[in-house]
């Protein structure tokens, strides 16, 4: 499937079944809740962030360390203690229903009532310890794509200056190797955040943890990364593009810019786990259509 058809599928999904919203809707309750305060402080943290690199023009040094305020390295232990624990594990039990009923809809394509939507209760300790193992991925990914970030930030600061110091001394061609290094490095973080996404719903589906769950997602998207890479970008810009503007006309200052913003990010987030989910299947089809060739054209293939 293409990718407007991946979105299309999703949209389906999401929408023929109006208890599936209803029901996304309560259980992202208390993930919206924290992320509304978080929010606060982490866009008040942001632009400290930016300001401190705009003062030190991209020269990130370890000397810097010791100039910083206590209080800022205080803030940033404390903002990755809520992202790491608290916001993580919201946001994984949302997933996990999410992911696990958007994949029953799509595979029965029949309503279901609110009662069918309800948990079972995990009294198995193998799906208890495979909850465990699923949160401990789901830590790992939101580590790997969050040790990114900072590298982003400190990418593009130093490619501005260096840009700008290029241009003057050497004309345009080694701002354009710059900007070609930095779309290679984007793609690279986007096709990596596909096989990472995609691994979460392997976990869920597949009851495959770890390092194998990484592993069968990146063989199963394969040489198929311009689809991951498309649908990673649509979800970073979304996220992104609702994030700038709000920085910019200053919502953590109060008022109710906040909430709507996390309120579409709350549904672009559980748009995206569909999508994904949409994207599982795909891939499990076309899997299953090779493996299906593989065994024919075996049994087929003449002797000698």
């Amino acid at each position: 499937m293409s990718v407007l058809d991946i979105f299309r599928k999703a949209l389906l999904v999401s929408s023929k079944n109006i208890n599936f919203i209803i029901f996304a809707f309560i259980t992202s309750l208390p993930l919206f809740c924290f992320v509304v305060y978080y929010e606060f402080s982490f866009q008040k943290f942001l632009l400290e962030t930016f300001e401190i690199l705009e003062v030190s023009k991209g020269h990130f040094s370890f000397n810097m360390l010791s100039e910083l305020k206590k209080d800022y390295l205080h803030e940033m232990t404390r903002m990755g203690l809520l992202y790491f624990v608290p916001y993580n594990l919201l946001q994984l039990s949302t997933v996990l229903l999410i992911v696990d009923l958007a994949s029953k809809i799509y595979k029965e394509d029949k309503q279901m009532s609110l009662k069918d939507m309800l948990p079972k209760p995990m009294i198995s300790m193998g799906r208890l310890r495979g909850t465990l193992i699923t949160f401990l991925n789901f830590l790992y990914v939101s580590l790997l794509s969050t040790c990114t970030l900072p590298g982003f930030i400190w990418l593009v600061t130093i490619s501005n200056d260096f840009s700008s110091d290029l241009i003057v001394m050497a004309g345009i061609f080694p701002t354009a190797v710059v900007g070609v290094a930095f779309v290679a490095l984007l793609t690279l973080y986007l096709a990596l955040s596909a096989v990472w996404n995609m691994s979460i719903v392997f976990s869920i589906l597949e009851g495959v943890y770890g390092i194998e769950a990484l592993a069968l997602s990146s063989y199963c998207i394969g040489g198929k990364d311009e689809c991951g890479i498309v649908l990673m970008l649509v979800f970073s810009v979304w996220e992104i593009g609702l994030r700038f503007p709000c920085l910019y006309i200053g919502c953590y200052k109060g008022g109710y810019g906040i909430i709507a913003q996390v309120s579409l990010v709350c549904l672009g987030m559980t748009l995206k786990w569909i999508v994904f989910v949409v994207y599982y299947h795909s891939l499990k089809e076309i899997t299953l259509a090779k493996k299906v060739d593989l065994e024919v054209g075996t049994e087929v293939r003449p002797v000698g």
